[in-house]
């Protein structure tokens, strides 16, 4: 499922809670899916019962990466997102930071990346657990997006096409 509304995020959550689910968060832009998010995420559902991924908006997006992003309109985004077997709920949020969501979610288990220092977690303080996740895969949609310009937009004389 794909929420967009708080007041119906806070519904679902307080459901949640009632049946006893232990509830999971995570978020990020998830510009261009890979095998490293799909690893995330599965990793990241094994805390709880149930995943729910802050995923920013195209316009958040575009205030944290910078006008050329992101390269997958949010819609389509969130519509793989939901598709993964390991993501129960994907919430799109505008601002650049997922606080809002997380103070209303209040997980028992936020999960960010290894890369991600604890002091710098957003939301930290409304969750019970922090769980930080390692990277198995090295990839990224940055890294992507740089294969892609070298592979196809380069001429033989090494400018761009």
């Amino acid at each position: 499922m794909v929420l967009r509304d708080l007041r119906e995020l806070s519904s679902l959550v307080e459901g949640l809670r009632k049946k006893g689910k232990r509830i999971v968060f995570t978020n990020g832009c998830f510009d261009i899916i890979h095998a490293g998010h799909v690893d995330y995420l599965e990793e990241a559902k094994s805390f709880g019962d149930f995943l729910i991924v802050g995923m920013n908006s195209d316009e958040s997006v575009r205030r944290i990466k910078g006008e050329k992003r992101p390269i997958v309109p949010e819609d389509y985004r969130a519509r793989v997102l939901e598709g993964l077997k390991a993501v129960d709920c994907v919430f799109i949020f505008e601002d650049e930071t997922p606080l809002r969501v997380i103070e209303i979610v209040k997980p028992d288990v936020l999960v960010k990346g290894a890369d991600w220092p604890l002091e710098k977690i957003v939301g930290r303080e409304f969750a019970k657990e922090v769980k930080r996740i390692p990277f198995r895969f090295d990839i990224s949609t940055t890294k992507i997006v740089e294969r892609i310009v070298n592979l196809y937009c380069k001429t033989s004389e090494g400018t761009t096409a």
